[in-house]
Formats: C-alpha cells, structure tokens, sequence
C-alpha cells in the first residue's frame, strides 16, 4: 500500500513513512535513557518523551532506504570494524597534551605544556570509555554550580584552593561558589568592579580571552551579561581545572602561552584577562604581551589582577620583594607604552589598560627604534607558529576617529550585521551577497536538524562543537541563551574566516583535525561536521577523526554529519563498529539532492561495561 503527498505528487510507502516517523521519535524516546547528576532519567528529556506525541512525518526527508545499497563493490557479508574499550587508565587521555610524553620536552617558556601529539604509530585505536558512574551533566545554569563527582573524581584543588573559594565537595558532587584566586567573595562582585571601567553591559564587549583561567567561574559568570568567553589553562598540576570548566558549561580548551601564537585570529576579543594566571608578561621583551596585542580587537580592554599590581601596597600581602615586584610592573608598564595602550584604571590589585582605536595616535612610535613591526599579512599564520617579538601593525585608516580594521554593531545586532572583514572585501571569493546567502541557508539547514532531533532548543546540549565552521552561519542559526558553539577552522580549509566569525560576536579555534582537539575526553553534547570528511579526503585517516570525534562526545551525545552521500557511507560503515546508533536523512530540499545528513547518537557506556542503545 501507498500514500501520494498532495504537496508533491510523490507517493510513498508505508515503510519509508514508517521509518521517517522512527527517526522523528528516535531522540524523543532517547530521552527515558538520558543520565542527569543523580544517575536517573534526565527530567527535560522525559518531559519532552512525555510531549512526543506528535511527531511530525516530514515527507521531504528518506532515509538510508535509498543509499543501503550504493557502496561501490562492497561485500555485503562483510562486518564491520568493532573498535575496543581503551584501558582504562585512558579515562581521561588527551593526546596532544599527554602527561607522561610532556615530562621529555624542556620546561623553559613552557614549551613542555604546549601540544605535542602523538606519532603516527602511538595513536590509540580505541574507544575512550567514561569513567564508572559517569551521569550527564546537570542542565544550564544549574551546571555552573554543580558538577557530578563521578565525570571529574579530583579533589585535590578542593583542598589546594580552598580559602580561594574555587570549588567545593559535597557528597556526590562538586559545587562552584564562583570564587577564584583574585575573587574569593565571588566573580559577580568582581564583574562589577570592572564593569564600572569597562562597559561590559551595553553589548559592544561580546568576546572575552581569559588566559590561566583555572575552573573558568570568571567566563561562566560573565555568561549572564552575554559575554561569551574562551577560556584556556594548561593541563597541570591543577589536573582537572579545564575539564571542570566544561563539565559546568563553560567554553574553555587546553592551552599555555608558551612559544606558540595563540590559535585565535588577529582582532578577535573585545576583552583579554589575567587572574593571578602566573604568566610573566614582562619576560622575552613582552612577547606574551605582544601576543594579546595581536588577538585584542582596536578599543578592546585588558584587565591584569593581582601580583605585581599596586605592589607599594600589596608586597607584604604576597610576601615577595617589594624591588621585584617593582621591576616586574615597571617592565608589564614599558610595553604597554610600547603598544600604544592607555591604562585606564589602577585600584586595589586591578589594573585596565585599553587598546587605541587605530595607530593615528601613536604615530611616534614609528620612529623608535625599539618597535619592530610584524610583517603584514601574518597576523593569522599562527597554527604551530613560532611567537614573534614584534608588534602587528594595526590595519590603515583614513580618519583619526576610525576604528581600525571596522567598527562593530553591539550584540546580539552583531551576529547578523555584515562584518567589517566581508564588507570591505578582505576574505576573498566573499561578497556581502555570499555571506547573506550563507546565512539564510543555515537558517534552513538547522530548522531541518531541529525537525530531526527535537532536542537541540530543550537545553539538554549546552556544549556544541562545529568542526568545519565556515562563516558561522550554523552557530548564528542556532544561537540561544542555552548553549554556545566552539567553532573550528580547519587549518587546510580554503578560506580562514574565522575572523569573520568573531566578528559576529561567536567564538572559535584554528585546528587541523588529522590531530587530536585540545580538550579533555566527553567536552561536547552535540558535535556537526559540514564537509569535513570531503576536506579531509586523502589528508588523514577517517578513522583517526571519527575516533577523535567519538573521544570529545559525551555518551548519549548527538552527532550531525553533513556531506555527500559517498563520503556519508563510508563514515556509517566506521561509525557501525564504535558503539554509535545512525540514520542517514536526505538533504531538506529532496533525495535528488547529492548531499545528504547522517545523524547519531552515542550509547551509554562505561568503565563497567554499562550500555545503552537506541534501537
């Protein structure tokens, strides 16, 4: 028997609609299996089971019934890769960022903590498990108070930091008072204060650099003033402070200022900031400044707290000499000068200083011989590059009141504004129409996920990954106050827009993915992929990254992975041996469409052998 659809004449089986109305429900019924802190059904996911009634059948979308077959000479018969449990004193591996390999690379300028990946024959082969107890994280903003002890069991920094208000332990769980070293009565008070400086309410301060961020409460408190903040720390003796930022919700990754440029593009943050983050700033002629002067947008503010500021006053508290700390603020004031910023603010153990708008006003330093300039058109070269000691120039103007490189609309206006990188035509091959285009296609593309998968606007993902990011416009459609997107620019990706994407008001990291992610295991809720395993074709092993992508999901995580059709097969056919249940949908406007979407889930399991699976 068949149905025809009046809105296109197709007729269809009672099979495909069958099938349709599966997957339309597969992430409904996902729910009864979702973890929350206290191991039992997550109560959003269940009371969205609990409306699932009416799923909708979306004629437009078939599934893998027409592609079952379209896999050139492959043996039916023929079984799939099962992939093994990692042992698991791999619980928590992060390969680019190894304990054991860091300890044989030398400690000056930190380049022990920078990344250092694996060989080719090192790599792991396996699925990274979850540790025993492992349950889904609370939902936003309870996540930022609490996070389950069994996803992070460490507690030494309840005991080192104690007296700094970091974190707390509490039966079976950790609890997050939002204090830090420089902020022991809570960061709320502390974003007040700054905020009497720097005006971080009126939407023009969006992105924020958060540099030794420890447990990261600095970036998770400005979320509710919609700054949206990357926060880095390396992965040390503090064992867990990044993957304690992300277990609450917080963006943050694994990251050292060292000898390496940040991976960020030139004028990305509207605000850079330092809490007793132990960088010596003064050190290698100011590189580590100098290196925040590339990332700082013009107009954008950089905060320092704590030793050596206001050290007159402050010496005997820190118990260090008062003629060190002198030479330290003296040598952190130099290069200020040198960078042309004006210090706005000096009180108690806070300094501000904020960058000029454009060089006009710092036209003598031109003539010293003390600033060497970086070359032109190197400011985003920075994927294991080496960090320079020169200064970036910022980009011409032609008025003395001009916001070099463009001035920016105040967010959320920001985020569909045309950014000043397109408008004046410096990403080539994008025009304003290109970029407007692009938008209104992902605005289409994620109406059809949320079609799918019911769950993207419930809040049950708050840590979402975009792995080939593009001009954002995924991240743009999807934007909510209940998530945020880490979005990835491919290092061999033909246009870096990454630029273009914080000038949004988003934020975002170079990567290449033939590597492991700078981040602990289980850091992402919902991870989508456009083109990625098409970029990557004859670049590495697919393989290599569906395991990488398997290692940063949470279990019962989600995954979209958008391509053609070929390329979607072959990454079923891996995906079939890791544990991960699949659907292949046909792309929104029709199965004559060549591109096609491939979503999943990854089952439950763990150390124990715990296992879930959603068929």
């Amino acid at each position: 028997m068949a149905l025809k659809n009046p809105a296109d004449g197709r007729t269809r089986s009672w099979v495909q609609i069958f099938i349709v109305f599966g997957l339309c429900c597969f992430f409904y019924i996902l729910g009864a299996w979702q973890r929350s802190g206290f191991g039992k059904g997550d109560s959003i996911a269940l009371e969205i089971t609990k409306q699932g009634a009416d799923c909708n059948i979306i004629p437009s979308l078939n599934f893998e019934t027409h592609h079952a077959g379209d896999v050139p000479n492959a043996d039916e018969s023929e079984k799939p890769k099962s992939f093994k449990p990692c042992p698991p004193r791999y619980v928590d591996y992060t390969p680019c960022q190894d304990q054991k390999r860091a300890m044989t690379f030398p400690r000056n300028n930190m380049i022990y903590r920078e990344r250092h990946c694996p060989r080719e024959e090192d790599k792991l082969h396996c699925l990274v498990p979850a540790p025993e107890g492992y349950v889904t994280p609370f939902p936003w903003p309870k996540s930022r108070d609490y996070v389950p002890y069994a996803n992070a069991p460490y507690k030494a920094l309840t005991v080192e930091k104690a007296i700094q208000n970091w974190i707390q332990y509490e039966g079976n769980v950790f609890r997050f008072p939002g204090g830090g070293t420089q902020f022991p009565q809570g960061a709320d008070k502390y974003i007040d204060q700054l905020a009497d400086v720097i005006p971080i309410t009126n939407g023009m301060v969006r992105t924020a650099l958060d540099t030794g961020c420890g447990v990261a409460s600095w970036g998770a408190y400005l979320w509710s003033r919609n700054v949206l903040t990357m926060s880095f720390a390396p992965r040390d003796s503090h064992e867990a402070q990044v993957q304690f930022a992300l277990e609450r919700g917080v963006p943050a990754v694994i990251g050292v200022l060292g000898t390496i440029k940040m991976p960020y593009p030139s004028r990305a943050f509207d605000m850079a900031h330092c809490s007793r983050c132990l960088i010596p700033w003064g050190a290698n002629d100011g590189m580590y400044l100098k290196e925040v002067d590339r990332v700082l947008r013009p107009g954008g503010y950089w905060i320092l707290s704590g030793p050596p500021i206001n050290w007159r006053i402050n010496y005997k508290a820190w118990q260090r000499p008062k003629e060190q700390l002198e030479e330290e603020q003296q040598k952190i004031e130099d290069v200020a000068k040198l960078l042309c910023w004006e210090k706005k603010h000096e009180k108690g153990e806070i300094a501000i200083w904020q960058k000029r708008a454009n060089d006009d006003s710092c036209r003598g330093r031109q003539d010293d011989s003390q600033v060497n300039f970086c070359k032109a058109g190197e400011a985003n070269d920075v994927w294991y590059k080496k960090m320079d000691e020169c200064i970036t120039p910022y980009p011409d103007v032609s008025s003395a009141d001009e916001v070099a490189g463009g001035e920016l609309k105040p967010f959320p206006e920001r985020l569909y504004d045309i950014p000043p990188r397109i408008a004046s035509g410096s990403v080539p091959g994008v025009s304003v129409e290109t970029y407007q285009e692009d938008n209104n296609i992902w605005k289409k593309h994620v109406s059809a996920y949320k079609k799918i998968n019911r769950l993207i606007d419930s809040g049950r993902y708050r840590n979402i990954l975009d792995m080939n990011a593009g001009l954002g416009g995924f991240a743009a459609a999807i934007d909510s106050p209940k998530l945020w997107v880490m979005n990835v620019m491919p290092t061999i990706a033909a246009k870096d827009t990454l630029g273009v994407i914080y000038e949004r008001g988003l934020i975002g990291i170079y990567h290449d993915w033939c590597e492991a992610f700078s981040t602990y295991p289980r850091t992402y809720d919902l991870i989508h992929a456009h083109g990625l395993f098409s970029l990557y074709k004859d670049k590495c092993n697919v393989e290599d990254i569906l395991l990488e992508m398997d290692r940063i999901l949470r279990p019962e995580g989600a995954v979209i992975v958008r391509d053609e059709v070929d390329v979607l097969i072959k990454v079923k056919k891996i995906t079939a041996g890791m544990r991960w249940d699949t659907k292949m949908v046909d792309h929104e406007d029709g199965p004559l469409v060549p591109e096609k979407v491939l979503v999943a889930v990854k089952r439950y399991w763990t150390v124990g052998g715990n296992t879930t699976s959603a068929q």
